[in-house]
C-alpha cells in the first residue's frame, strides 16, 4: 500500500504550487462572484442580500442583450478567422525545412507584443489617412470608416484580435501535426494522392482533436474579448461593439455597481460553459 501511494502522493506535491495558485485566483475569486451577485455590494463594501434581484434586473436589461448579440457575432467572426490563419500558417511552417526557427518565432511575436502598442497601430491603419485607406484610394476606392461605421467595426476588430492572437494556436496546431506519422502521407503520396487528398483524407481527421481544442479555447477567448474593445474603441460607436466583458467593467469599475458586475459575469461563465459542452457535443465526437 505504501509503494502504491508513494507515486500519486508524489506527483501531487509536484503540483501542489499550482493547485494552491488555481485555488486562490480562479475557484476562491469565482465563488465570491457567484456570492457577490446575489448582494448589491458597492464600492464601500457595504452589501445586503438581495437573492435573485440582479438576475431579474439583468434580464430586462436592454444593454445586456445588446452585448449578447454584439460578442455573439464577434465570436462568429472571429473563431473561424483564427482557425483557418492559424491553421494555415501551421501547414506552411510543417513544409519549411530552413530557418523554420525563425519563421515560427516571426509569426509568434505578435502574441507577445503589448495590446496598447498594438492597438495604437491598428487604429492608424484604420484611420481615413491611415495605410488601408491609402491603399484603397490608390485603387479609387473611397475611405472606409473601419472604426466609427457600425457595420464593419467588429470585423476590423476581429482582424486585430486574429493579427494579435493567433499565433498560439499556430503552434498548437504545428504540434498536431508534428504528432501525424509521416509514413501515413508517404504512403498516400506513392498511392498517386494530391497534396489536397491527403489532406482532407489524413491531416484533417488525424488533426481533428487539435482542432477541436483549439476551437474551445479560441471561443473562450473571443466571449472573453476586452483589451481590443478598450483600447480601440471604448465600447462605441453607439455601444456597437459593447461586448459582455466591457459590460463587467463598465458596471463594475465605472458605475462601481459590483453585485450587479458581478451577475454579468456568472451569465457569461454559464454561456461560455454551456457553448463548450455543445461544441464537445459536435465536434469532439469522443476523438480527444
Amino acid at each position: 500500500m505504501r509503494h502504491r501511494l508513494r507515486d500519486p502522493v508524489t506527483g501531487l506535491l509536484f503540483v501542489l504550487p499550482v493547485l494552491v495558485l488555481f485555488l486562490i485566483f480562479r475557484i476562491f475569486p469565482s465563488l465570491g462572484a457567484a456570492g457577490m451577485s446575489l448582494t448589491n455590494w458597492n464600492i464601500g463594501g457595504e452589501w445586503d442580500f438581495i437573492g435573485a434581484d440582479n438576475y431579474a434586473r439583468l434580464l430586462d436589461d436592454v444593454n445586456f442583450w445588446l452585448s449578447l448579440r454584439v460578442t455573439l457575432v464577434y465570436v462568429v467572426i472571429y473563431v473561424p478567422l483564427t482557425l483557418l490563419v492559424a491553421l494555415g500558417t501551421a501547414l506552411l511552417l510543417n513544409q519549411v525545412v530552413f530557418l523554420r526557427g525563425l519563421f515560427r518565432g516571426m509569426l509568434f511575436l505578435p502574441y507577445v507584443t503589448s495590446f496598447v502598442l498594438a492597438g495604437i497601430i491598428w487604429r492608424w491603419i484604420y484611420e481615413f489617412d491611415g495605410l488601408i485607406n491609402g491603399l484603397l484610394a490608390k485603387a479609387d476606392l473611397g475611405p472606409v470608416a473601419f472604426l466609427e461605421q457600425s457595420s464593419v467595426i467588429l470585423p476590423a476588430l476581429a482582424v486585430v484580435s486574429v493579427w494579435k492572437g493567433f499565433g498560439y494556436s499556430m503552434l498548437i496546431l504545428l504540434a498536431g501535426l508534428k504528432s501525424i506519422p509521416s509514413s501515413y502521407l508517404e504512403a498516400a503520396t506513392v498511392d498517386g494522392a494530391s497534396a489536397w487528398q491527403r489532406f482532407r483524407r489524413i491531416t484533417l481527421p488525424l488533426l481533428k482533436p487539435t482542432i477541436f481544442f483549439v476551437v474551445v479555447i479560441e471561443t473562450i477567448s473571443a466571449f472573453q474579448t476586452f483589451d481590443t474593445v478598450y483600447v480601440m474603441t471604448g465600447g462605441g460607436p453607439a455601444r456597437a461593439t459593447y461586448t459582455l466583458i466591457f459590460g463587467i467593467y463598465d458596471h463594475g469599475f465605472r458605475s462601481f455597481d459590483f453585485g450587479y458586475a458581478a451577475t454579468w459575469g456568472m451569465v457569461l461563465f454559464a454561456i461560455v460553459l454551456i457553448v463548450s459542452l455543445v461544441q464537445r457535443r459536435f465536434l469532439d465526437r469522443g476523438n480527444t
